[in-house]
């Protein structure tokens, strides 16, 4: 009978050598029903927990995959899925109290190991990160128009993740991977003249020698006596 337990007990559960020793080595152990229900709930519970542990292990890859890895993110077919061709915060919408919204965001949507309620496009995604190297999530923050970034009130960014996209755009125009336009002036040559004595060709030498001043316009300036009785007053002790 026993050996027969025994037989079942490795065929069903599949349980090693290592757990069917002690049946070996008592041979007139009488094996109940109760423990070969117990073993075989343990064997379902090691097998679950197994599974849960690689689960966990897969996402954690994933996430430090987007991590290191941002732009990744963006091209997957999750983010397809969820955002489609539109950015981010594209129909997002925070909740606010009355009609009008607020005509700033919040500071921050996360405070130490808590989120809010309604965090903010990027705040709710943990896999959005902000990079300089994440050319495709920062230009949905900038205008294809004027080039200017968009406000926190249009995308509803709060103010923390508001300021490190400023940055990190910056950045990345820094690096050569963002254009960025240059406003057109045009130039007038009249605005730009050279006529004025004060900005023109400098007088040769040779003026200073005759007595006349090194500008002409110089000479007609008259100092105020009261003026320049009072600076020599608060100076005198410089004067020599």
């Amino acid at each position: 009978m026993a050996a027969f337990m025994r037989g079942i007990a490795k065929v069903l559960c599949g349980l090693s050598p290592s757990i069917l020793h002690p049946f070996q080595q008592y041979q007139r152990l009488r094996v109940c029903p109760s423990l070969f229900v117990t073993l075989c709930q343990r064997r379902s519970l090691c097998q679950a927990a197994s599974l849960q542990d690689g689960d966990a292990t897969q996402d954690t890859d994933v996430l430090s995959r987007y991590k290191d890895r941002p732009w990744v993110y963006l091209e997957s077919q999750e983010y397809v899925e969820r955002y489609g061709t539109d950015p981010v915060w594209v129909g997002y919408r925070r909740n606010h109290k009355g009609g009008i919204p607020p005509q700033k965001t919040r500071k921050t949507c996360i405070r130490g190991d808590k989120i809010c309620g309604n965090p903010c496009p990027i705040c709710r995604d943990q896999n959005i990160v902000i990079h300089h190297q994440n050319v495709k999530l920062l230009q949905q923050f900038i205008s294809p128009h004027t080039g200017m970034v968009y406000e926190s009130t249009r995308t509803g960014v709060c103010v923390k993740q508001q300021k490190k996209l400023n940055d990190v755009i910056n950045k990345a125009r820094d690096h050569g991977l963002l254009s960025f336009q240059i406003p057109y002036v045009e130039y007038s040559g009249e605005d730009y003249s050279n006529f004025h004595d004060a900005v023109g060709c400098t007088p040769p030498p040779t003026s200073l020698t005759s007595g006349d001043t090194w500008y002409k316009w110089y000479s007609e300036i008259t100092p105020d006596e009261d003026q320049v009785a009072k600076v020599k007053k608060t100076y005198k002790a410089f004067l020599k």
